[in-house]
């Protein structure tokens, strides 16, 4: 078996040491034959540095490395092109630290490539003075490829100032290649976030954006063809239909895609199911976001927006869904055009890494029940796996009994139904557990539906006495799209008080 390329993002080193590739060559012919300049948007460790390495290998036209990919027979190797690479790796808080990292890139492809900028105070002026003089030594247009090109806002966005500061130097940067379009051949852009084109590339509106495009969904990442062939050995005798309800689940409006780094580590560790992805950056970021727009958690389940919304951001209006989906903890489910005109896609979370962990990481952000939050979830399993209602009610109120105050006074919706969904929501999502928020039926909303394998429960929840939560459930109806499963259904009605903080009723019938 083939070795796995852990950690390793060099095209090269993985052809001649032998590690296993899955072929994204013939893909990367398509885009040259196909245009110039292009960007694409990625979460993070999904393969998009090795793109880039493998696009640099290409143009600087060593043949060596492709034996027995699609792109050998399909590439002139006679010719070559000089490659700019700028890869933004470290981080940088300062403008001076900004500039500084800047410079250094920009001085090793000086370095590399031969050539010397004279004008070294001047940014855009030392990129657009290295692209010039390498077309003039090399004969031939000049290559730009960029890796990560955001990471300097987006590692200063817990200040914004900074981060603005980020933008304008990146602005003036990426500017020069609109500028130098007479020497260019190819220029391919990637990151993480995709910020609106008019905010950080100024006049380069020549781009053209890949991120959903049908051809190029599966450009970075592994399908299930992927698994089925490359690591066909590496995965012998393992529950495939689990695997892909661990880690599967990335959609950009194509085949589905696994994070490589979750398929890397889940066969170096024997095959053992975890959050490999997830564990490498905790999103506190987001965190704050959901706290700042008072963001219903719940609605994180199943969400419709506009295409423009997870199209881009701005420094200037961040939002939590292009976020939220540009990092990879929400992703495409479905997709419908609008009366109207236009489309509209339905994000969901991606797959059960995702839907664990992230869920964890609210929960602690909710409750601040770091220690107890184990033990909740241990009984909470138990009693909706087991049909026991009659124990809900205590194991709830011992919850929210243990939340500080002071998790309630920094939620400015903790007067209302949102804060108490969302913390069972929350926890309720962080087992596993088969769940709908605002289940529509032909009569209103289910607030909250668990579905389990013999057992259906339907929540209902009330604040202050405003209705009865049980009744309510009982005079909609709300049952009766899921009397033809067969299954034991649960009608459960919860009332909580704001000045308790706690559940002050608690009714529940099965049917």
């Amino acid at each position: 078996m083939k070795k796995l390329p852990i950690g390793i993002q060099t095209f090269r080193t993985i052809q001649e040491d032998n590690y296993a590739y899955v072929d994204k060559t013939g893909m990367a012919l398509d885009l040259i034959e196909n245009g110039i300049y292009y960007f694409l948007s990625r979460p993070r460790r999904f393969g998009k540095s090795l793109f880039v390495s493998t696009l640099q290998s290409l143009f600087e036209g060593h043949q060596e490395l492709f034996t027995g990919l699609a792109a050998y027979d399909r590439w002139d190797w006679k010719t070559t092109y000089p490659v700019i690479k700028l890869s933004f790796a470290g981080v940088a808080r300062t403008v001076a630290d900004m500039k500084q990292d800047i410079y250094n890139i920009l001085k090793s492809n000086q370095k590399r490539l031969g050539v010397t900028c004279e004008r070294t105070e001047d940014i855009g002026g030392c990129f657009q003075e290295l692209i010039e003089k390498s077309f003039e030594k090399y004969h031939q247009k000049v290559v730009i490829l960029v890796d990560e090109y955001d990471k300097l806002i987006l590692d200063n966005l817990d200040q914004v100032e900074m981060a603005k500061e980020a933008r304008e130097i990146l602005k003036d940067l990426y500017t020069t290649i609109k500028d130098s379009d007479e020497f260019i051949k190819f220029a391919f852009l990637t990151g993480v976030s995709k910020f609106a084109k008019v905010s950080i590339f100024s006049g380069l509106n020549n781009l053209i954006d890949i991120t959903l495009a049908e051809d190029y969904a599966t450009i970075c990442g592994y399908t299930q063809h992927d698994l089925d062939t490359v690591f066909s050995k590496h995965l012998q005798g393992v529950d495939i239909e689990k695997v892909q309800q661990w880690y599967n689940g990335y959609n950009f409006l194509g085949d589905n895609v696994y994070n490589p780094f979750d398929i890397l580590l889940f066969i170096k560790n024997k095959c053992k199911f975890n959050n490999y992805w997830f564990s490498t950056g905790t999103p506190t970021f987001l965190v704050k976001i959901i706290q700042q727009q008072n963001f219903f958690i719940p609605q994180l389940a199943d969400l419709w927006v506009n295409s423009n919304l997870i199209d881009s951001f701005d420094i200037e209006n961040i939002r939590l869904e292009p976020i939220l989906f540009q990092a990879g903890y929400l992703s495409i489910r479905e997709v419908r055009e609008k009366k109207r005109g236009g489309y509209e896609y339905l994000l969901a979370v991606p797959n059960k890494e995702v839907q664990l962990s992230f869920n964890d990481i609210l929960i602690d952000f909710l409750t601040d029940q770091i220690t107890a939050k184990g033990r909740y979830q241990d009984q909470l399993y138990t009693i909706f796996e087991n049909g026991d209602v009659a124990s809900l009610r205590e194991t709830l109120s011992s919850l929210f009994s243990s939340i500080p105050y002071n998790n309630y006074v920094k939620n400015t919706i903790s007067c209302y139904e949102g804060y108490f969904s969302s913390v069972i929501y929350a926890y309720l999502a962080s087992l596993g557990l088969d769940i709908t928020a605002e289940d529509v039926t032909s009569n209103g909303r289910i607030d909250l539906t668990v579905k389990l394998e013999d057992n259906i429960y339907i929540l209902e929840f009330k604040v202050d006495g405003n209705g009865n939560a049980l009744q309510q459930i009982k005079e909609k109806n709300y049952q009766q799209k899921y009397l033809i499963e067969g299954k034991n259904i649960y009608l459960i009605g919860i009332d909580f008080s704001s000045e308790k903080k706690n559940i002050s009723a608690f009714e529940w019938e099965r049917i």
